[in-house]
């Protein structure tokens, strides 16, 4: 757990000290989130949040490559360093759209190739645990699914990124949750192969915790799709290590819920949220004759919005919301038991309370609904005009929406 801890530790500290030299140099290279109709910030917001990000887990990757239990095993080192390439490719595909704001097919593409990445590395989903059996994929299967779940992931990933420190939080967690899962399997079951899940989580909880205080409502940066790809790419990597590559009939405790069900149901159960945002939306623009990446102002968060929930409020139901549905899996298929279960019950009904119940004052409309408007409103600079005069000052940031473009 000490190695854990470190490599914790390393991505927070990375991160956060990073965060604003990577300003610095969005603002230098014109990457700011500027005002869109669909938008609920209402001044420009420089990105990569995702570069102090990938800083993080580089250097808690390499630092973990030297520790004594981690290295012990070459397969971790190996595929920590093939998860650390895809994270570089597709890190530098969302810096371009952060920039130049490319269009879906290119970014489309970008994802791809940064999932192919992670499959010549030989990252990829072996077989489907089911049950006490598992569900054996020849090569082109494996190969195409594990594309697609990587590729499905970083997108909702990216949905999510919506408001001041949501991706962040969410993502730090439900990695969390993953986190004790896969410390279980790795220290109690004694299987390797956890072991590289185990450290992707704990980096992604690191350097997701580093970067919050810049982007927690008001943001001072928002992470882009450099931060959102890449934070996708790796939980989607450790879910592919753990999920994929593990043998449940070598878990000793054959007769409980862990064993049978927990391999496949604990990457639905961290990734609830945005999963379930993602089908949403495809529903909801398929019904409106609109392509699935075509972006809109009805996600989850926006939702939570219009009910009259503060931006701050918000973003701590989804925080809540996360860990009920990420916690609750992990007790319920560990600690199987009628107590387990009506803890679970009495925690769902106030979360459920705390989301429908009525916010004391309603929004009214606009962009900056339920907020007073700030006293020196920023101006979003032209293409020719400094962009850090116009940010200097910290113009207080309704929200974010640097995931979709």
């Amino acid at each position: 757990m000490r190695e854990y801890i470190l490599v914790l530790l390393l991505g927070l500290a990375t991160a956060y000290l990073l965060a604003p030299a990577c300003r610095s140099l969005a603002l230098r290279c014109g990457a700011v989130a500027k005002v869109r109709g669909r938008d609920v910030h209402e001044h420009a917001m420089p990105y990569f949040g995702g570069l102090a990000m990938l800083g993080g887990v580089a250097v808690t990757f390499l630092v973990a490559s030297r520790l004594p239990f981690l290295s012990r095993h070459s397969v971790v080192t190996r595929e920590s360093l093939v998860i650390l390439a895809g994270a570089a490719v597709i890190c530098a595909v969302g810096v371009c759209d952060d920039i130049f704001e490319l269009s879906a097919l290119l970014k489309g593409a970008g994802q791809v190739l940064a999932a192919g990445v992670i499959v010549l590395g030989d990252v990829r989903l072996l077989w489907i645990p089911w049950g006490d059996r598992i569900i054996a994929l020849d090569r082109t299967t494996s190969v195409v699914i594990t594309v697609l779940a990587i590729f499905l992931i970083t997108n909702a990933i990216n949905f999510i990124d919506g408001l001041d420190g949501l991706a962040a939080g969410v993502l730090t967690i439900g990695s969390g949750a993953f986190f004790v899962y896969a410390y279980w399997l790795t220290v109690e079951e004694d299987l390797v192969r956890a072991t590289t899940a185990t450290l992707v989580t704990a980096a992604i909880c690191g350097v997701c915790l580093g970067y919050l205080p810049h982007n927690f409502h008001p943001a001072r940066m928002f992470m882009g799709d450099s931060g959102s790809m890449l934070l996708g790419l790796l939980i989607a990597s450790s879910t592919i290590s753990l999920t994929g590559q593990i043998d449940p009939t070598a878990l000793d405790r054959q007769s409980s819920l862990a064993a049978a069900v927990m391999p496949l149901l604990m990457p639905f159960a961290v990734l609830a949220l945005p999963l379930l945002d993602l089908a949403l939306a495809f529903v909801r623009r398929t019904r409106h004759g609109t392509w699935w990446f075509v972006p809109d102002k009805g996600h989850l968060h926006h939702r939570l919005l219009q009910r009259g929930h503060s931006q701050v409020g918000a973003v701590l139901l989804m925080y809540a919301w996360t860990a009920l549905v990420g916690f609750s899996a992990i007790a319920l298929g560990m600690f199987p038991s009628r107590f387990t279960l009506i803890g679970v019950g009495l925690v769902l009904i106030t979360v459920v309370i705390f989301t429908l119940a009525p916010a004391k004052s309603r929004r009214s409309p606009g962009p900056a609904a339920g907020t007073a408007p700030a006293a020196d409103p920023v101006a979003v600079p032209g293409p020719a005009a400094p962009l850090e005069p116009a940010l200097s000052r910290r113009a207080e940031s309704l929200g974010e929406d640097g995931g979709e473009s």
